[in-house]
């Protein structure tokens, strides 16, 4: 087993997910850790019959729950991983050449991700190829507690930019994005009221229309056609939530 890396997954019921997930990790043969947040199904039974170590910890954000799992690893590499993404072989022995050969100015690692929506994989509108920091060195990377959505990492040293994509078996129905783009506004807003930024009410307008030119025109959602269309009209719309949210908030 390598002793330089622990594979962290971020569970809340997530039995339909983990078991593939885990299986992907067997080929890098590192320590697992599952930090799961109070599921009701079988996740945790399923981790345990793996092999996994299991913690468990209330879920207070995404970024917080993330530094407290680098607390709970000891070993100078972390990987994160979500349940509903699969690395591939040849990812995983990048990874392990990625660790193999990392020099000592190197805090982090950024893995591309195929995001496979609707049982297709998307080719534009910031889905692709959608790059996520991943790879942690312990003590020189944490995540910003400031950013408890859409977590970003702060490291002392250089990143690198990995080239085998994560497979993310993203969103099955339009339903559920829609729900969860929802429940991502509504954290969105939060942070954003806690910060004290409260968007213009002119916002209304243009902060829809800003996302929807974003997504479908400059980040070339047109190749993903009717559906990538979808995806970046009910982001625009979530964006008018997002100024009724903050400004209701603020007041």
């Amino acid at each position: 087993m390598r002793d330089d890396l622990t594979a962290i997954i971020l569970t809340l019921d997530e039995e339909q997910h983990l078991p593939g997930c885990l299986a992907s990790l067997q080929r890098l043969d590192c320590a697992i850790v599952v930090l799961d947040s109070g599921s009701r199904d079988n996740t945790v039974s399923i981790a345990q019959a793996a092999g996994a170590r299991i913690e468990a910890r209330q879920f207070d954000g995404y970024a917080n729950q993330r530094n407290a799992a680098l607390e709970m690893a000891t070993t100078p590499w972390v990987l994160f991983i979500d349940a509903d993404e699969r690395l591939t072989p040849d990812g995983c022995a990048e990874i392990e050449a990625f660790l193999d050969g990392a020099a000592n100015d190197v805090s982090t690692a950024r893995i591309p991700r195929h995001n496979i929506v609707f049982g297709r994989a998307l080719r534009g509108g910031g889905w692709w190829p959608d790059h996520q920091t991943r790879l942690l060195r312990r003590g020189e990377a944490v995540y910003d507690a400031r950013r408890q959505v859409h977590e970003v990492v702060i490291s002392s040293g250089r990143t690198v930019d990995l080239a085998t994509p994560l497979i993310h078996l993203n969103y099955e129905t339009r339903a559920e994005f829609v729900a969860k783009q929802q429940r991502y506004t509504e954290r969105s807003a939060q942070q954003s009221i806690a910060e004290g930024h409260v968007p213009r009410r002119r916002a209304y307008l243009s902060a829809p229309v800003r996302e929807l030119v974003r997504r479908f025109v400059q980040l070339h959602g047109y190749r993903d056609g009717t559906t990538g269309l979808f995806l970046a009209s009910v982001l625009a719309i979530e964006q008018v939530r997002w100024v009724r949210l903050c400004r209701q908030g603020a007041q």
